[in-house]
C-alpha cells in the first residue's frame, strides 16, 4: 500500500461526498493535468456513487481504477449522523458523582429570554450512563484508587442493554489516565468486540464537560464509520484499485484510514475544510492573501476566512445545533478544526410558507432524492435551484454539462402552488423572493461570523465555489460590499481539489495550567517534546521523511479568572524562564487585537499546549485537461436574466472552457461549465488570469424603475466582445 505523502504517486484522485452531489477531481502528476466529475449522492449507499465516479473520471483521463495510487477522501456522514440521531447505542462510563455532566451542561442558556428554551440531548440516555469509584485530582495525583468491582458491574449493564460503543470519562484523567486505561482493559474481557473510546486519547484537555461529550460522539459514530470506512475499502479493492486511501481531518490535513476509523469524531467537518483547504491554495495562486472562502453546495452554505493565505482554525466546535446561528445550542467537542460557519442555505434548500405566513428557505433540503422540482426526480417542494432556473441563472439544457435537462414546466407549476399562490403573488415574484431570502440569509450568517472576529467583509475578496456558489457570489458579494470574486475554473468540484492540495497532519494537545510566572519550564520543554515524537512517529509511518516535518506550537492562555481562553504562537526551541515575559506580551497583544483592549495588572496563566506537525503538500499545477479548447469563440448564445439592481436583460453566455488567459468581458454574462455556473453582472468587469481563475470586479448598477410591481422593466446591456490582452 502506497502512503500518505510518498514520491511514488503519479495518479491522486479527491472524493467529497455532499448532500446532493458527489464531487471526484483525478490529478495526474506525470501529466499534471486535472480532470474534474460530479455525480449525484447515493444516500443508501454512498459509496456507490464514488465507485461510479471514479471508473468514469478513469475512463474520462485514459486511465483505469488500477491506475490510482491514492485516494483521498471526506463525507459528512458523520455530522449528518449526529444531527439525525442515527449512531451507535453507547454506555458511558464516568466517576462516580458525575453521571449527570452530560445533563448539566455549563448551566448556561444560550437564550436567556427564550422561555421555551431547548437544549441538545445528550448523547448518551441516563440510563445507560453507569459510574465507577475512582479519583485523581488536577495535578494527576490519586485520591481514590480504581475500584475494579464498580468496572465490572458496570460492563454487565451494558451488556444486558446491548449497547455497541462504549465511551470512558474519569475526572482529570488529561492528567493521569492510568484509571481509564485500566477501565478500558476490564471492559475489553468483559465486553469483546465493543469499540472504547477513552477521553484522554481523543481530547487530552480540561474541561470535564466538553471531554465527556467528545469521547461520546466518537463512541456514538464510531461503529457506523467504520462499517462505512470497511465496506468502501472492501468494494475499491474488488473494483482493482490497489492503493492508498487516506481521509481529511476537521483541522485540514490527512489521515490514515486507521487512524479515522479509531477516531472518526475527528472527520465530522472534513468536507468544509476541504473546501477551505483549496481556498488556501488558491489565496496563494492569485496572491490574494484575504479571501472568504464561500462554498455553496446542493445542501448547505459554508464560509471561512482565509487571511495571509491560511483558514482560520479553532480547537473546539458545536455540533447539532438546535438554534441556527447561537452559540452554545449544540454539542460542545474539543477538536481541532477548521473555524467556518454553515448554514442550510444550498441549492435543494426548500422554500415553504411558515405558519405566519411568510416565506421561508430552508434549512430543509431536498438533497439529490428526490432533489429539486427541477431534477424531475420526484421532488414536489420548490428550491433554490428551481427558483434559479426561472431567474435564468441556469440552462435548462446544460445543468452538469447537458447531462441532466431540466424541467421549467414543473418548476412554474411548483412555485405557483406552493408560493405564488399562497401569497398571492405570481410566479416570478415567488422566484425573487426565493433567491433574495437565501442571499439574505448567507450574509446575516457572513457578516456576524466576521463581525465576531473584528474583521469588516469590505476588506476581503470573495472567493465562490460549489456547484452554486458562482451562481449566488455576484448577489452575496453586493450584500456585503465586497468588490471582487473569484471563481476558479472547476468551482463546481473545487472541495474535491482541497483532498488533493491537503499536507499530512497531526494536532495533539496536552493540559498543563499555571500562571505564566510561575510554571516549571522543564515540564513544559518535557511536554512538547513528547508531543513532538508523537507526531513525528505517526508522521514517518505515513512515508514522510522526519526532517521535511514542520512544527507550530501553541498554548491557550488568559487573565487570571476568565472562563476562556486565546491562543498564543509559542517560540521554538528551549523554553526557559525568559519565556515568560515573550508569551506574556504575545498573549496582550493578541487580546488587543480580538477584543479592542488591554487589560493591565492581572496575572496570565496558560492552560492548554498544541503542537501542529505537517508534512510537505503535494504539488498541483492548474492544468485542466479542457484548457486546451480555450482558441475557439467563447461565445454560445444569449438569454434573458434577472438581476435586482435592473430587472431582466439580456446576457451573453459564454463557454468557461473556451475562455483562455488574459481574456477580459464585462458584464452582463453567464459563464457556463459543466459542474456550475457563474453569474457576472451589469458592467462588472471580468478577466481570466494566468490559472484560468476569474476574476471579477464589482461595479455599481443603479436601480431601474418598474413597468409593474414586482416585474422590473427589462433593460438589455449589450456586452463587449472578449478581447485576447
Amino acid at each position: 500500500m502506497n502512503n500518505v505523502g510518498s514520491e511514488t504517486r503519479k495518479v491522486r484522485t479527491g472524493v467529497d461526498v455532499g448532500g446532493t452531489f458527489t464531487d471526484l477531481v483525478l490529478v495526474d502528476q506525470n501529466t499534471g493535468k486535472i480532470f474534474l466529475g460530479k455525480r449525484l449522492t447515493t444516500h443508501a449507499d454512498p459509496s456507490r456513487a464514488i465507485l461510479g465516479g471514479l471508473e468514469r473520471i478513469a475512463k474520462e483521463s485514459g486511465r483505469s481504477i488500477e491506475s490510482v495510487d491514492d485516494l483521498v477522501h471526506g463525507t459528512t456522514l458523520v455530522t449528518n449522523t449526529i444531527i439525525e440521531r442515527r449512531g451507535a447505542k453507547v454506555g458511558l462510563l464516568t466517576t462516580r458523582g458525575f453521571r449527570d455532566s452530560l445533563e448539566l451542561g455549563k448551566e448556561i442558556r444560550h437564550d436567556r429570554h427564550d422561555l421555551f428554551l431547548r437544549r441538545p440531548e445528550p448523547l448518551v440516555c441516563r440510563r445507560l450512563r453507569q459510574e465507577a469509584g475512582e479519583r485523581i485530582n488536577a495535578a494527576g495525583e490519586i485520591l481514590l484508587e480504581l475500584e475494579e468491582a464498580s468496572v465490572r458491574a458496570a460492563a454487565q449493564e451494558f451488556k444486558a442493554s446491548d449497547v455497541e460503543a462504549i465511551a470512558v470519562c474519569f475526572l482529570h484523567s488529561y492528567a493521569n489516565a492510568v484509571h481509564e486505561q485500566r477501565a478500558k482493559q476490564i471492559l475489553q474481557s468483559e465486553l469483546p468486540g465493543v469499540p472504547i473510546t477513552l477521553s484522554h486519547e481523543i481530547s487530552p484537555e480540561i474541561r470535564e464537560y466538553e471531554r465527556a461529550n467528545t469521547a461520546c460522539a466518537n463512541a456514538y459514530v464510531q461503529p457506523m464509520m467504520n462499517r462505512y470506512l470497511t465496506r468502501l475499502d472492501s468494494r475499491l479493492r474488488e473494483a482493482g484499485f490497489a492503493g492508498s486511501l487516506s481521509l481529511m481531518l476537521s483541522g485540514g490535513g490527512l489521515t490514515r484510514i486507521e487512524a479515522a476509523e479509531a477516531q472518526p469524531i475527528h472527520l465530522i467537518e472534513s468536507g468544509p475544510a476541504a473546501g477551505a483547504t483549496a481556498a488556501a491554495f488558491y489565496s496563494r495562486i492569485t496572491q490574494i492573501p484575504d479571501l472568504i472562502s464561500f462554498d455553496m453546495g446542493g445542501t448547505t452554505a459554508k464560509m471561512c476566512l482565509i487571511e495571509a493565505g491560511q483558514p482560520e482554525r479553532s480547537n473546539q466546535f458545536e455540533a447539532a445545533r438546535v438554534s441556527r446561528f447561537q452559540k452554545g445550542s449544540g454539542l460542545p467537542l474539543k477538536i481541532p478544526v477548521i473555524d467556518l460557519i454553515e448554514i442550510g442555505a444550498g441549492g435543494g434548500s426548500i422554500a415553504r410558507i411558515d405558519q405566519m405566513g411568510l416565506l421561508k428557505v430552508g434549512p430543509q433540503s431536498a438533497g439529490s432524492e428526490p432533489g429539486p422540482v427541477c431534477y424531475g426526480r420526484g421532488g414536489r417542494r420548490p428550491t433554490v435551484t428551481d427558483a434559479d432556473l426561472v431567474l435564468g441563472y441556469l440552462s435548462p439544457t446544460y445543468f452538469l454539462g447537458g447531462e441532466m435537462e431540466l424541467d421549467m414546466d414543473a418548476v412554474q407549476r411548483a412555485l405557483h402552488e406552493h408560493v405564488a399562490e399562497p401569497l398571492n403573488i405570481d410566479v416570478l415574484q415567488a422566484a425573487i423572493g426565493i433567491r433574495r431570502i437565501v442571499d439574505e440569509n448567507m450574509a446575516a450568517a457572513t457578516r456576524m461570523y466576521i463581525a465576531e472576529k473584528g474583521r469588516d467583509p469590505r476588506q476581503y475578496a470573495l472567493l465562490a465555489f460549489g456547484g452554486a456558489g458562482p451562481v449566488h457570489a455576484h448577489s452575496l458579494a453586493k450584500l456585503l460590499g465586497v468588490k471582487r470574486v473569484v471563481v476558479p475554473l472547476g468551482a463546481g468540484v473545487m472541495s474535491a481539489l482541497g483532498f488533493l492540495v491537503a499536507a499530512p497532519a497531526i494536532n495533539l494537545a496536552r493540559s498543563y495550567a499555571g500562571r505564566v510566572a510561575e510554571l516549571d519550564w522543564q515540564r513544559v520543554n518535557a511536554l512538547l517534546e513528547a508531543m513532538e515524537q508523537e507526531a513525528s512517529r505517526f508522521l514517518t509511518r505515513s512515508g514522510i521523511a522526519s526532517e521535511a516535518i514542520g512544527f507550530r506550537r501553541c498554548v491557550d492562555m488568559r487573565h487570571l479568572g476568565q472562563g476562556f481562553e486565546i491562543p498564543v504562537d509559542v517560540p521554538d526551541g528551549i523554553l526557559d524562564a525568559r519565556t515568560a515575559d515573550t508569551l506574556a506580551g504575545s498573549f496582550r497583544n493578541a487580546y488587543e487585537m480580538r477584543f479592542g483592549r488591554s487589560i493591565a495588572g492581572i496575572a496570565i496563566e496558560a492552560l492548554t499546549w498544541r503542537l501542529a506537525a505537517v508534512g510537505p503538500a503535494p504539488e498541483v499545477s492548474l492544468q485542466f485537461s479542457v484548457s486546451d479548447r480555450a482558441e475557439a469563440g467563447p461565445h454560445k448564445g444569449s438569454r434573458m436574466v434577472y438581476f435586482p439592481e435592473t430587472g431582466f436583460v439580456t446576457a451573453d453566455v459564454l463557454d468557461r472552457y473556451r475562455l483562455g488567459p488574459g481574456m477580459r468581458f464585462e458584464g452582463p454574462a453567464v459563464v457556463e461549465e459543466r459542474e456550475s455556473t457563474t453569474i457576472i453582472g451589469p458592467h462588472c468587469k471580468a478577466e481570466v488570469d494566468a490559472s484560468l481563475n476569474l476574476i471579477i470586479e464589482l461595479a455599481e448598477v443603479p436601480r431601474q424603475r418598474s413597468d409593474a410591481p414586482g416585474e422590473p422593466a427589462p433593460l438589455t446591456v449589450k456586452i463587449k466582445e472578449v478581447s485576447r490582452v
